[in-house]
């Protein structure tokens, strides 16, 4: 079975540089996995895109032989396996605010014994290739997500969940669970501080840590504070950049008439 880029990264001691993609297109996909990433993800949480979308951008982001994540909508356990059997190595699921949810999620990304996922890997066994069904288990890496008061208060019991690879940070809605700002790449030491509680939690499990970031400075200072995987930017979040510069052209050019 081919290995799963993540695994490959972490296991060489180095953290995993993610891009995220939330337009519902093969193309956007297609040239964000040629940027150089290590990894690409597909928001089918908060992302501009259904089903279809979402098989034709994992299609397009293996052309470039990047790692595939799919965040799933919701903790739906045929949410999770549809997106494995489309291809996905990699599930983040959000919300999941303690053990029982967390079980729930990795149970659905697990053949039995282990779990309880259905047999069915439509074109994941084309991407897997030989070997796919017996692999599959020990491939497939699972991240939940904490972004609750909920899910920071129970993280010792979510990261003792068998068979979890890890966690997701989202820190604007955890932000907001603790009563601050849906702002990124904060500097607030209560922020900081909830992140360091996460950190804590995993290494002692021995799971990897992941969070959201927006800029390449803040990713820097996260990989600096001990994460493993951190998502340096967005499709939508670039195009914003293009916003900002036709803006300063468009007020450098009325100075000049």
């Amino acid at each position: 079975m081919k290995p799963n880029r993540l695994r490959e990264i972490w296991a060489e001691g180095r953290a995993v540089l993610n891009g995220w993609c939330s337009i519902g297109s093969p193309v956007v996909a297609e040239a964000f996995a040629g940027c150089g990433w290590d990894s690409v993800t597909i928001d089918a949480q908060h992302g501009l895109l259904g089903y279809s979308e979402m098989l034709a951008m994992l299609q397009a982001v293996n052309t470039s032989g990047v790692g595939t994540i799919v965040r799933v909508p919701w903790n739906a356990p045929w949410e999770v396996m549809k997106a494995l059997d489309a291809g996905a190595s990699a599930i983040i699921c959000p919300m999941v605010n303690d053990a029982a949810e967390c079980r729930t999620f990795v149970e659905a990304c697990r053949y039995p014994p282990q779990g309880n996922r259905s047999f069915g890997p439509t074109r994941a066994a084309l991407v897997g290739g030989p070997g796919y069904a017996a692999s599959a288990n020990s491939h497939v890496v699972a991240l939940a997500m904490i972004e609750t008061r909920a899910g920071l208060d129970n993280v010792d019991e979510i990261t003792a969940t068998p068979g979890l690879d890890g966690i997701y940070i989202g820190p604007s809605d955890l932000s907001l669970a603790l009563g601050g700002q849906p702002d990124q790449d904060s500097q607030d030491p209560m922020r900081l501080a909830a992140f360091d509680r996460i950190l804590a939690a995993c290494k002692a499990r021995g799971l990897k840590v992941g969070v959201h970031t927006t800029s390449v400075a803040y990713s820097q200072a996260m990989i600096e504070r001990g994460f493993d995987l951190v998502t340096v930017g967005a499709d939508l979040g670039y195009l914003m950049r293009a916003r900002r510069e036709a803006s300063e052209i468009r007020a450098w050019l009325e100075k000049r008439a």
